[in-house]
């Protein structure tokens, strides 16, 4: 899961992004206004968690010229419990609000229910083969056995199977499991993929997790004769 944190509070930010990340989500921090309003509109998010008192402009704004291009998921954080200020976010187009101080557990779990209503009937369960996977309490399974992941090996695993019989490039994978900056010359990838591979793989028949070289890795059930590399 993608997020975005429109938040000018150095401690809050650095909190939620850092917290995020260990969850598992890839996460792109604005410090100000001008530059959510900039990302929000430019980049694809699952959803965004928007601060209201921003310098540059209010979360307000933000909110409003968001919903004239998108219908991306929004949750206001606010320091001010007043009614009038969450009337005003929800009518603008918000989804959720949160007063500060909140609990980090309660924005996670604020967060998943609002990607699950976004993304409408896609499926919290996954089976591939004697893969299963819950993607809500981010765990694994094969042939009954739970797997032993990190959270970007999770990240991975999840990116993979929501897009099975599909071949994703390392450039893809760097975007959808880290972040839009993230250098797809390094090896980082193909590190993860080979750890991921040693716990989904290793133990178990058949395999699922293929490499098409020149192109990428995909998730599916194949002749293992066939397999590229």
């Amino acid at each position: 899961m993608k997020v975005l944190i429109v938040e000018d509070e150095p401690k809050t930010a650095d909190y939620l992004e850092r917290g995020l990340r260990e969850q598992g989500y890839v996460v792109d921090v604005a410090r100000d206004g001008l530059d959510g309003k900039h990302m929000a509109l430019e980049y694809e998010y699952d959803v965004i968690v928007l601060d209201v008192m921003l310098p540059g402009t209010d979360g307000f704004t933000v909110l409003h010229a968001l919903r004239e291009h998108r219908q991306t998921p929004v949750i206001m954080l606010t320091a001010r419990d007043r009614v009038d200020d969450r009337v005003r976010g929800l009518r603008e187009g918000a989804d959720d609000y949160l007063v500060k101080p909140f609990s980090f557990l309660e924005l996670v779990a604020r967060l998943q229910a609002l990607t699950r209503r976004s993304r409408g009937q896609e499926a919290m369960q996954l089976r591939i083969a004697d893969l299963q996977i819950d993607l809500l309490a981010r765990k694994a399974w094969r042939n009954g056995q739970r797997l032993d992941l990190t959270a970007k090996e999770f990240a991975l695993l999840a990116a993979l199977a929501r897009r099975k019989g599909e071949i994703l490039s390392k450039t893809t994978i760097a975007e959808l499991v880290w972040d839009v900056n993230f250098d797809s010359d390094t090896n980082v990838v193909e590190v993860a993929v080979k750890r991921l591979r040693s716990k989904l793989d290793d133990p178990f028949k058949p395999t699922l997790l293929h490499t098409v070289r020149g192109m990428g890795y995909v998730l599916e059930v194949r002749d293992e004769q066939s397999e590229d590399a």
